[in-house]
């Protein structure tokens, strides 16, 4: 046989494989008004083990992982289609609708804003791009921040969430775990580490600097050229890190921070632009206590935890591709004092009014062992 004539083969079975589907997918539809009527839920987890069994032995040794696969996928979209056939049954989806119809219609100009660190930092330079005119109260680390937005001292929270170089903040997502907050905006701002010192000071006299690990990890390049004896002091921000230069008796130390800290504490450039990538930015998300979603948001942020299984990751990420919902991001982090548990945050791209999001949430509502909504909202850029 030629090649075509096995393509023209596959061809055929393939027309008889989506009549087949199609076939399938109406009797979906029956089984989701049987379900519908007597009260029973979409998932009957015990009918998809032995289902599975039966037609990996059906398929025989050599296709039985590859049609466990397949009818994997066949179920997942069978559940999507009867949820769609169910309606909308999700406590968080009419929450989320309140929200749509309570929160104002324009972003706030003015508010007051919890920001880790001290004047200078660089979230308050993302704050002030989502604020006009915010009033920053600073605290001393990201513990202290979330807690602030949880007793209501402060309406919203800046804090960053990755960078385009060194990648997710570690800290900020386990602590994500433990509090209760919302997501109602995100900004990416451009980073420019800058080495600053006292007047006078020369890049050979450094003997010690101090800067915030993440910004250490960027600008791993530029330090590897001033040699072993510069000793590398970490500290909690980067602002702080200049504060400290300028307090100094010593005029042999430097810190990298933004250039705005040079003027604020009255430091010099020693060096410009001194991070690894020039095309360096940190995202930051604007948290609030309850939920609030703005016009134009077409991101969300989830967090879930997932069976402890094989299988279950996939099951979770196929009914994006069911519905064909463009996933941003995944980031998987431990879950504290549970052993080899994990806790998954997707960042996916869809308008809170599309059919198909209200589909996703209510699916994963009653699907994951643990789900939690951190908001909707877009991205200033």
């Amino acid at each position: 046989m030629e090649l075509t004539d096995y393509r023209n083969e596959i061809d055929a079975i393939d027309k008889e494989l989506v009549a087949l589907f199609v076939k399938r997918m109406n009797a979906c539809a029956g089984v989701a008004e049987y379900k519908k009527e007597h009260a029973l839920p979409v998932l009957d987890a015990s009918r998809e083990r032995a289902l599975l069994s039966k037609v990996s032995e059906l398929s025989g040794e050599e296709f039985e992982d590859y049609t466990r696969t397949l009818y994997s996928t066949i179920l997942t979209l069978s559940r999507s289609y009867q949820h769609s056939k169910l309606g909308i049954n999700s406590n968080l989806y009419d929450e989320i609708t309140k929200s749509l119809e309570t929160t104002p219609k324009m972003f706030p100009e003015r508010a007051t804003v919890a920001c880790q660190g001290i004047e200078g930092a660089y979230s308050q330079i993302a704050a002030e791009r989502l604020f006009n005119a915010p009033d920053i109260i600073f605290f001393s680390n990201w513990e202290k921040v979330f807690s602030a937005i949880e007793a209501g001292l402060c309406k919203y929270a800046v804090i960053p969430i990755e960078n385009s170089t060194a990648g997710s903040v570690k800290k900020v997502y386990d602590l994500m775990i433990s509090h209760r907050f919302h997501i109602v905006r995100t900004v990416r701002v451009k980073i420019d580490h800058c080495l600053l010192a006292k007047n006078g000071t020369k890049l050979s006299d450094i003997k010690e600097i101090y800067s915030h690990d993440q910004a250490i990890s960027q600008c791993s390049a530029f330090l590897s050229t001033l040699g072993a004896d510069v000793k590398i002091t970490r500290v909690e921000n980067t602002a702080e890190a200049a504060a400290m230069v300028a307090a100094s008796e010593r005029h042999d130390v430097a810190s990298i921070s933004s250039r705005s800290c040079a003027s604020q504490y009255g430091l010099s450039v020693i060096s410009s632009s001194v991070q690894d990538n020039t095309n360096n930015h940190t995202r930051f998300i604007c948290i609030s206590k309850d939920v609030e979603i703005y016009p134009g948001a077409d991101r969300t942020t989830l967090m879930l935890v997932t069976p402890h299984k094989p299988g279950a990751l996939f099951k979770i990420l196929s009914r994006f591709n069911a519905l064909g919902i463009n996933l941003l991001k995944l980031e998987s982090r431990p879950i504290p004092d549970r052993d080899f548990e994990f806790m998954f945050y997707f960042d996916l791209e869809s308008s809170v009014y599309s059919p198909k999001f209200a589909n996703l949430l209510s699916e994963l509502e009653q699907e994951c062992d643990e789900f939690t909504y951190l908001g909707s909202y877009s991205e200033v850029i």
